[in-house]
Parts: C-alpha cells; sequence; structure tokens
C-alpha cells in the first residue's frame, strides 16, 4: 500500500508520540473530535497501528520502517513496565523533564511545575499544556504520579539516566 504525504506525516506523528491517545494525535494534527482521528487511522493507517492492552496507539513494526523518525519511547521497555534509556519529546515536555521533582523529592502540582518552567526558561506555557506534557512522561514512564488533594508528579527515573532528544517538528500541544 503506497501512502500519501499526509499519510507518511500523520504516520510519524503515530510512531513518534507513541504510545499516544486520540486526543494527542487529534492536536497534532488539528483535527476535530477523537472520532475523526479514529475515522482517519481506519481509513488510512489500518495496516500500520494496532491499540495495546490499556487502548493506546501503537505503531506496527513495519510503520517504524516507513517513516524517518525515531519512536517516542523504547516500546518494549514500557510495555514492560521499565523506564526507557531515551525518549524523544518536544521541547515543552524536555523542559518539563528537567524541572519537575526528581525521584527522591517531594512531588508538584501542574502549577508547581509551571512555576518552574517560568523560572528556569522563561515560557509561559497553559497549564493545560504543563499536565498534558506531564501525562505523556507519565506514559513512558519516567514520571510518576502521586494523588494528594490534587495528582502531583514527580520523576520516576533519576534525572541522567534517560537521553531526552528535542524533537523540533512537534510541540506537544
Amino acid at each position: 500500500m503506497s501512502l500519501t504525504d499526509e499519510e507518511l506525516d500523520r504516520l510519524a506523528d503515530v510512531v513518534r508520540l507513541q504510545p499516544t491517545k486520540n486526543a494527542e494525535l487529534e492536536d497534532a494534527w488539528g483535527v476535530d473530535g477523537g472520532s475523526a482521528v479514529h475515522r482517519y487511522l481506519e481509513d488510512h493507517l489500518k495496516e500500520y497501528y494496532y491499540r495495546d492492552d490499556d487502548s493506546l496507539i501503537r505503531a506496527t513494526a513495519e510503520a517504524n520502517d516507513l517513516v524517518d523518525v525515531e519512536p517516542g519511547i523504547e516500546a518494549d521497555a514500557v510495555a514492560r513496565g521499565d523506564a526507557p534509556d531515551r525518549i524523544s519529546v518536544p521541547r515543552l515536555e524536555a523542559q518539563v523533564f528537567e524541572v519537575v521533582a526528581g525521584p527522591d523529592e517531594r512531588s508538584q502540582s501542574v502549577v508547581s511545575v509551571l512555576s518552574a518552567l517560568r523560572e528556569a526558561f522563561d515560557v509561559d506555557p497553559e497549564a493545560g499544556a504543563v499536565r498534558r506534557a506531564l501525562r505523556r512522561l507519565e506514559r513512558k514512564n519516567v514520571v510518576e504520579v502521586e494523588y494528594r488533594t490534587v495528582p502531583t508528579f514527580r520523576l520516576a527515573v533519576d534525572r541522567d539516566t534517560v537521553e531526552v532528544a528535542v524533537d523540533e517538528e512537534t510541540t506537544g500541544e
């Protein structure tokens, strides 16, 4: 099956963001609603993706070979529940990884991480974008959530055990 340029671009997003959800692809693709994402996947990329046991979208090995991007994580490590040695993420996620509390520190709220981002990088993302970045890092097994009055976050791994590559082509939004 020959893919169009748009299909290859969107398949690259699936590979780069995996494991991912409809909402993340909706944001990346600029479409309205998770049903539009599902319809596109089924109509155009059915042979190149699957849903894992947690219903997260993952690229097939063939999809990884078709596109010239690094997968967002080491899929085998995450499937085992291990932290990957390397992740490729948008700039905001890399910045969040740098400022979120370490594994031995008290976990932080989204607002606390947002404040740390403002101080460390002179950026001002929306709180929702920071929350999404934290959740994506959680799905990659490098951040863990602790539920107190509000969900709070900290690294699940030592910062220096994971190589973080910034993917300039995606914003994470």
